[in-house]
């Protein structure tokens, strides 16, 4: 069974566990030899005091009298003398008898067949004996709320080290190539062997990171530069009078979807680097973005048979990154599209983000968190796409402090709502993906 407590509280747990069995073998010692003293003091106190009555030359002539607080029985007694019958089971020996609220100490000694009993009263031995017991007791509860105590102590001291370690692990700075070993700052221990590890595994990380950093610096140049000559060539062909307008809006066309293809790449190179000094926030307008990609979208979307249906009731503005939140909104309107075949498409703009909703096929509601990961295209009715564009709206959305949710139209359809935080431009560490249904 795993532990869900965290280390300090199982330490301070075990360190109580064993302080109470310590202490509860101690108490329980205690009354023990408290037990066994008692009987055997008793005992040979009572035993003397009966042989010394049964020294006597009549019965009916005393020398010796029993003590005030004590009781003299025997069988064919008379009167105080006679044996009662709480008596008569009791064999040879030390026994406890209680008669109502008084408690009595009785030695039995058999003569000739005769039974002798004396009895003292006790009462004042058993309320010295209940605070002595009362004094253990409360002695076992102050040695647990000790060892609750010390054990906390003891744990704030032993996982020191350790909680330390897990702060300078998670710090940003340890993916630098230059940051320090960790494995100097602690002694040889456990600790520090799981320092040494770490620091082979943040150095093999930092070389997975370097070698991606070379990977998408040369695929940015080697993409750029097609894509240069892409939007060079539709610039000239567009400057050409000779060209008919069905060949212009073509050309107009390509030229769109290199400029798209672009800030596609620059977007990519963005979240790949996790460098935040390129692409920094700036004060953008919501409604221009989402107006440029309404203009971009409304051919393609009309011309499969649909209807796009923008309202731009919110003037939003804030400092976000304009080439992630073009991407963000650009790719739910390709998604909508491309699993879109009859109905509408719409784009409304909030005070808070905006909502991308379609009439398309829907995700089922167990497919519906799946769908933020990649190469996912829940079922054969999400068609033929690689299923990259969802997991990219989400990985902007976290670095960006962004939230998007997915949730069901009727009758058929999907809504996604984005919620920009203006107040956010740069990556928070902890990301949820709030996913609801209808």
């Amino acid at each position: 069974m795993e532990f869900k407590l965290s280390l300090s509280r199982r330490i301070v747990i075990a360190f109580v566990l064993m302080s109470a069995l310590v202490a509860g073998t101690f108490a329980l010692g205690i009354v023990e030899a408290v037990h066994v003293v008692e009987e055997r003091l008793i005992s040979r106190e009572l035993g003397g005091d009966l042989d010394r009555l049964l020294r006597m030359e009549t019965m009916d002539e005393w020398r010796l009298r029993p003590e005030p607080d004590q009781l003299f029985y025997f069988s064919d007694g008379q009167n105080d003398f006679a044996l009662p019958d709480d008596l008569k089971d009791f064999g040879p020996g030390f026994h406890e008898l209680f008669r109502g609220d008084l408690s009595y100490h009785a030695f039995v000694r058999v003569v000739d067949g005769r039974t002798y009993v004396l009895l003292q009263d006790q009462s004042e031995f058993e309320k010295r004996e209940q605070l002595l017991f009362a004094v253990v007791w409360v002695g076992f509860l102050f040695s647990l709320a000790l060892a609750m105590v010390l054990g906390w102590l003891l744990a704030r001291k032993v996982i020191e080290p350790v909680v330390r370690l897990s702060r300078q692990v998670r710090h940003r700075d340890q993916l630098l190539a230059l940051a320090p070993p960790l494995a100097p700052d602690y002694a040889a221990d456990e600790v520090g062997e799981l320092a040494a590890a770490f620091d082979t595994t943040l150095g093999l990380l930092r070389s997975a990171l370097t070698r991606e950093r070379m990977f998408t610096s040369d695929v940015s140049h080697e993409l750029r530069t097609p894509l240069m000559v892409l939007a060079s060539s539709s610039e000239l062909l567009l400057e050409n009078p000779a060209l008919d307008p069905r060949a212009r809006k073509q050309v107009l066309r390509i030229a769109r979807a290199t400029g798209e293809m672009r800030e596609l790449v620059q977007t990519f190179l963005t979240l790949a680097r996790a460098e935040q000094d390129k692409g920094m926030p700036t004060d953008v307008a919501l409604g221009e973005i989402a107006d440029d990609l309404v203009e971009q979208w409304r051919e393609p979307i009309e011309s499969k048979g649909l209807s796009l249906d923008y309202d731009p009731a919110s003037s939003l503005r804030g400092p976000f990154n304009p080439t992630l939140l073009r991407t963000v909104m650009g790719n739910l309107l390709r998604n909508a599209w491309h699993y879109t075949e009859q109905g509408r498409i719409r784009l409304l703009l909030q005070d808070d983000g905006f909502i991308v909703e379609d009439s398309g096929v829907g995700i089922p509601e167990n497919e519906r968190e799946a769908m933020f990961q990649p190469f996912v295209r829940g079922g054969e009715q999400r068609g033929d796409g690689l299923g990259l564009g969802l997991s990219l709206v989400q990985r902007i959305c976290e670095s960006q402090g962004w939230g998007v949710q997915l949730s069901a139209v009727e009758p058929t359809g999907c809504r996604f709502r984005v919620t920009l935080n203006p107040a956010v431009g740069t990556p928070q560490r902890n990301f949820h993906l709030p996913l609801t249904g209808h």
